[in-house]
């Protein structure tokens, strides 16, 4: 079973408004909500791939009620803890360029903190958990640190998606995945990146901190896959660019549900750059039929 932990969840509340004019009244030309939050996202695409899958982390108040409503419909199976205050709502203001507004978020006790690690000590061998996201500042820096050590208890591997001091505490018990973007790599190592020898330097210190495979996506220019089998790139393919939220999720989805399904990393790279790729291409993350369009337009060579 792969298990997906968001501890900040989100309602992404979508706004479009033509000319925007700060402090005057402006009309939304058009608005959506979604469940936010990169963990969700993963178990999203993950139910779309046919992938059993479990999302868990906190929701609380009438925003994580509609977050609830909208997996159930869905058909993506959820166990959240319940918490005290209300799940955020981001805003994702677009007009002409993209602005974001992010809540901070309730404040988890540690009573709804010890009940996620209870239903985590019931992870067996094989099992996957996918952490992804922000950490609340009720729960301190070293949260992921006390989950992934209830999952090499259990004996289940994890996946850390994350940036800065969480992710470097991360890598010395060997996540099976990292995947940074280019920016991100860059911040990791306080370094600028502008080439992709660069990135492979750089992709290749994650590996000798302890990840077991590494993706660098790289927005248009494609996408970098570094292991102990070799460094791999892969095109993205043709479309129109619609949605920069939960592109990166996707491909994380993609890569990690299709390697537990076959073992076969050069095909769970190519799933996860045609999800990613979808995603980018949907007003919400990808579908299922979108993704296996995609699936033979991604060419992978060895570098």
């Amino acid at each position: 079973m792969i298990y997906t932990v968001t501890l900040n969840p989100s309602i992404d509340y979508i706004v479009e408004v033509e000319d925007l004019r700060l402090g005057g009244l402006n009309r939304m030309t058009r608005d959506l909500k979604l469940p936010g939050g990169k963990g969700i996202n993963v178990s999203r695409v993950l139910n779309q791939l046919k992938i059993r899958n479990t999302a868990t982390g906190f929701l609380g108040g009438f925003t994580g009620q509609f977050i609830e409503d909208w997996l159930k419909e869905e058909g993506t199976s959820s166990d959240f803890v319940p918490a005290c205050g209300d799940t955020r709502i981001n805003i994702k203001l677009k007009s002409g360029e993209e602005t974001e507004i992010n809540g901070a978020g309730p404040d988890i006790s540690m009573e709804e903190a010890d009940a996620l690690m209870n239903k985590l000590y019931n992870l067996k061998s094989g099992d996957i958990v996918i952490m992804s996201g922000s950490i609340p500042p009720s729960l301190g820096e070293d949260f992921y640190n006390k989950l992934i050590g209830v999952c090499k208890e259990q004996g289940a591997d994890f996946v850390i998606d994350t940036t800065g001091q969480a992710l470097k505490q991360a890598l010395i018990h060997g996540p099976l995945l990292v995947k940074p973007n280019h920016h991100e790599l860059a911040e990791l190592f306080g370094v600028t990146i502008s080439t992709r020898a660069e990135i492979i330097t750089y992709g290749r210190k994650l590996l000798e901190s302890g990840a077991q495979h590494v993706l660098v996506s790289m927005a248009g220019e494609g996408a970098l896959f570094i292991s102990e089998q070799g460094v791999f790139y892969a095109n993205v393919p043709a479309g129109k660019v619609k949605n920069s939220v939960g592109a990166g999720d996707s491909m994380i989805a993609g890569f990690v549900g299709t390697l537990s399904k076959t073992g076969d990393v050069l095909e769970a790279f190519r799933t996860g750059v045609a999800s990613g790729s979808a995603t980018a291409f949907s007003d919400d993350l990808a579908d299922g039929e979108l993704i296996e369009q995609l699936r033979p337009q991604i060419q992978i060579s060895q570098l």
